[in-house]
């Protein structure tokens, strides 16, 4: 599976199912699901979303959850258990690392079985208004696997992301919070065209 395009990160939302949809509609190629608590039935709801649309379900944070509703994968930061750990319990499954501004910390994911690396925030973002900014210098560094960019990504900025090495954009608001989700989607589709 090639992971390379649009990473589509769940707000908190009443109306997450349509967003999704929506999203879903304009080609994403990423879906996470983000909740500060999870939900089971809601996950599971858009889990079989995803799937007709062959896209990639990862939870945020929690392994178990990803297990318990059968997701692609789970999504762990430096808070969220060891990687080598959950890299045993997510066979055949995808897995992804915050690495936050930290090339070394990015290299010990690698080795510990993470499939793609997300760096940020590489731009403010609203989402986490306090985070370090991680430089585009480390999307230049061959990994090995697909390097993500999060934090502040608009359609605007992700040019010079897409250039600077980056294979994921993650996106939140600038997706989520569009007039039309369908339409911006599918503007940040054709960018990896």
């Amino acid at each position: 599976m090639k992971l390379r395009g649009l990473y589509a990160i769940t707000p908190e939302s009443p109306d997450l199912i349509d967003k999704v949809r929506r999203a879903l509609d304009g080609g994403i190629a990423l879906l996470q699901y983000r909740r500060k608590r999870h939900d089971v039935g809601e996950a599971r709801q858009i889990i079989a979303l995803a799937r007709r649309y062959k896209v990639p379900f990862i939870v945020n944070d929690s392994v178990d959850l990803a297990l318990e509703v059968d997701a692609d994968g789970a999504h762990l930061g430096r808070d969220d258990g060891e990687l080598g750990a959950a890299r045993r319990r997510l066979v055949g499954r995808i897995l992804g690392a915050s690495c936050y501004r930290d090339a070394e910390l990015a290299q010990q994911a690698v080795r510990a079985g993470a499939d793609y690396i997300a760096f940020g925030s590489v731009f403010a973002s609203p989402t986490k208004p306090a985070a370090l900014r991680a430089p585009l210098s480390l999307f230049r560094q061959d990994l090995a696997v697909p390097l993500c960019a999060i934090g502040g990504v608009t359609l605007q900025n992700a040019p010079q992301l897409i250039d600077a090495g980056a294979d994921l954009l993650a996106v939140i608001s600038d997706l989520f919070d569009a007039p039309d989700i369908t339409a911006r989607a599918a503007q940040y589709r054709k960018l990896f065209a």
